[in-house]
């Protein structure tokens, strides 16, 4: 009998292609793979041809599923290789790390103790390079032919490893690995092949130690139970940066040195020139050659056998990017890490939310896919209305495989919606944990509502969860959450907390006409937190401080466009409360000029009232901070109502004009915020419209040359002192 130990690095084009080759040569009889036992029940799925890597092992435990873990392999993974030589070859093909049963149940230890060396930086500088990972690549990953290395790497192993005891975690995994061997061995096979970390070869050796020293090892670890199921995984994921332990910084360089015929730099050059050409950038083929000849020349001169990524990198920047770092992060992005999304049989084994949503996902063609795309939803439409459905009852489950996004171009309107979708394969784990709430999609996200209806401490959790469900359609939860809502809203008294409720409610109201949901009773729920709101405003508003009154301004505006949706009755009371409190001196200047401009907005006060209101308010009897804070309330939303009203653009610029200089230093930062949210064009307007008020030929639009140099030294001062400088 003969026990083969092939010490692989995870994930590393030439350790794949060298364990490829020697299990050619050795033709054993089983295999062995560093991986959770639990997978031996799913493994013949590799061999499906709809197993396309990168996938990953998912195994969790059954009654908890924050208890889970991903295995994931690349076609550059060594174990992968292994796994279809086996299933290929016909020869059973056997998982031996530590079972997820028993690393679920217990925290186990940290692993290997800390050691005094690090194995690959000694490695790497025994053999002259300062770089450990470069190192690595130039010896194993970057190899295609000549002598196994595995050998070599035992030996390297045995050495670094010499005084080095496994402890904690690392020694039960390695008994457990011990007694996976024992066990083939047993059974007879004659050619025995183990693929694991390099780490693990001189643990393995032969011969091994008594079977009761690995008993001792193992004895009395808790178990879990645990289930095992193939997921689609990504390159994206593969990489260290994703805070994947066994992450690669270059998954996409690696795809590629793995599957290369031949001429590596040329091909993978020629890859970068198409991303750069996809965003319209001008990379032509003289561009390539001499990319390709930069980085051989680069490999040559540090004595490289073949050009390495740091090497086409550099001539990337230099040739392809013309020195542009961003264009480079581009390239890394999309071509040395990349976004290849696996996929896995149909028949695979799924927790029974996960296989709902595949088959909703199949009969609506939603397709999954790593890279971030935008798509548009015309909620008239049956099958575009389902697609939002199902993305609104994943978001109440966590499973944010589409986000809402806004398209600045054009209002979205009511009938439609975007989303941006990226399907992450860490999903996966919350589809196994919406399990616990239900065995479709549907039923788990009404649970979660029911559960929030009983649960929830403020009326503003109901109403928005109540808006979540409508957007779901979650049938079965709204009768409970608008008794919740009609419950909550007549045993709150506090106003505030009824302003913050209304938005949601009343959007709500709107979604059940566009979304073809019944919400009877809606209005009147809304019709009745509106005069309970109507009737304490005044209590509400009475004596704030300014920034008590700046949160109660944001509620006013929330309630003033909630109103907007519902029965006409109910918006008129608001309306008549607002003015009646818009000139009451006792409500903050702030509230007081929001009202104000709200009245004007909605024709409840003439134009000659509104200015005499704004006239009184900026008059030299009031205090500064007071008329700014009336300021900020009146222009609050644009500033378009000074471009057109000369009036009050008048009373304005008079008042700012006669601030004294003290007082004025105190109120700039208020009036700074105020017109800073107008837009460029309106500021622009807002101060031709000032200058014309003095001089109305200047009206007229000026050269950009014609500068009134006068005019300009007067702001120096200022603007100096703004910037700090004398």
């Amino acid at each position: 009998m003969t026990v083969h130990l092939l010490g692989i690095r995870h994930h590393g084009p030439g350790s794949a292609r060298a364990v490829a080759t020697a299990l050619g040569e050795i033709q054993p009889d089983v295999v062995l793979i560093e991986g959770p036992p639990e997978a031996d029940k799913v493994v013949e799925l590799a061999a499906s041809d709809e197993m396309e890597p990168p996938v990953a092992l998912l195994a969790y435990a059954v009654d908890d599923s924050t208890r889970a873990a991903f295995w994931p392999f690349a076609v550059f993974s060594p174990e992968w290789q292994a796994i279809k030589y086996a299933l290929d070859a016909g020869v059973p093909v056997r998982f031996c790390d530590l079972p997820a049963a028993q690393q679920f149940a217990s925290s186990g230890g940290d692993g290997r103790r800390a050691m005094s060396i690090d194995p690959l930086a000694t490695l790497a500088n025994a053999g002259g390079y300062d770089d450990p990972e470069r190192w690595w690549d130039d010896v194993i990953e970057s190899r295609r032919e000549g002598a196994e290395p595995f050998t070599v790497i035992a030996d390297a192993m045995r050495e670094l490893r010499h005084g080095e005891e496994a402890t904690g975690r690392e020694a039960q995994r390695e008994a457990y690995m011990r007694t996976v061997l024992r066990k083939a061995l047993r059974e007879g096979y004659e050619r025995i092949a183990v693929i694991c970390g390099a780490w693990h070869v001189p643990a393995l050796e032969i011969p091994l130690p008594p079977a009761t020293h690995d008993q001792r090892i193992l004895k009395g670890l808790p178990k879990r139970k645990v289930a095992c199921t193939w997921v689609p995984w990504t390159h994206g994921r593969l990489a260290a940066a994703s805070g994947y332990g066994a992450g690669i910084t270059s998954p996409g360089w690696y795809h590629h040195l793995f599957t290369a015929p031949d001429q590596i730099t040329t091909r993978w050059l020629s890859k970068v020139a198409r991303v750069l050409r996809a965003e319209d950038l001008p990379v032509s083929s003289a561009h390539v050659i001499e990319a390709v000849r930069l980085a051989d020349t680069l490999a040559a001169l540090r004595g490289r056998p073949l050009a390495g990524l740091s090497e086409v990198t550099e001539a990337t920047r230099a040739v392809l990017c013309g020195g542009n770092d961003v264009l480079l992060d581009l390239v890394t992005r999309e071509a040395v890490v990349g976004e290849l999304l696996g996929s896995v049989p149909v028949e695979t084994p799924q927790a029974p939310v996960a296989a709902d949503l595949a088959a909703q996902a199949r009969r609506l063609r939603m397709k999954r896919d790593a890279t971030e795309r935008v798509i548009e939803l015309d909620l008239r439409k049956p099958n575009d209305l389902d697609k939002s459905r199902l993305l609104h009852r994943l978001r109440i489950l966590g499973v944010h495989w589409g986000v809402p996004a806004t398209d600045e171009r054009r209002a979205q309107g009511t009938f439609r919606e975007m989303w941006r979708m990226t399907w992450d394969p860490g999903l996966e784990v919350e589809l196994v944990a919406a399990g616990a709430h239900g065995t479709t999609v549907i039923g788990a996200a009404t649970t979660v509502m029911l559960r929030v209806a009983g649960d929830a401490s403020t009326l503003a959790d109901v109403t928005a969860a109540l808006e979540k469900s409508l957007l779901a359609d979650l049938e079965d939860a709204l009768p409970e959450l608008l008794r919740g809502v009609d419950t909550r809203a007549a045993a709150d008294a506090d106003v505030g907390h009824l302003m913050a409720a209304l938005p949601a409610l009343a959007r709500s109201s709107r979604y059940g006409d566009v979304r073809g949901t019944d919400t009877a009773g809606l209005g009147a729920v809304a019709g009745r937190m509106v005069s309970r709101i109507c009737a304490g405003l005044g209590r509400t508003v009475h004596g704030l401080d300014p920034d008590a009154a700046a949160a109660v301004q944001e509620l006013i505006d929330g309630v003033q466009d909630a109103t907007a949706l519902l029965a006409e009755d109910v918006r008129s009371e608001w309306l008549n409360t607002l003015e009646g409190l818009s000139d009451r001196t006792s409500v903050p200047p702030l509230i007081r000029g929001r009202l104000t401009r709200l009245m004007l907005d909605t024709s409840r006060l003439p134009d000659h009232e509104v200015a005499l209101r704004l006239g009184r308010s900026l008059s030299p009897g009031t205090p500064t901070a007071d008329a700014a804070g009336y300021v900020e309330g009146f222009l609050a939303g644009g500033g378009l109502l000074l471009v057109h009203d000369e009036r009050l653009l008048a009373l304005v610029d008079a008042w700012l004009g006669a601030i004294p200089d003290d007082a004025f230093v105190e109120v700039l930062p208020l009036l700074r915020r105020t017109f800073g949210t107008f837009a460029s064009p309106e500021r622009r307007s807002i101060g031709t419209r000032a200058r014309a008020l003095a001089d109305p030929a200047a009206l007229v639009v000026a050269d950009d040359n014609d500068l009134d140099t006068e005019l300009a030294a007067s702001v120096l001062p200022v603007v100096a002192q703004l910037l700090g400088v004398s």
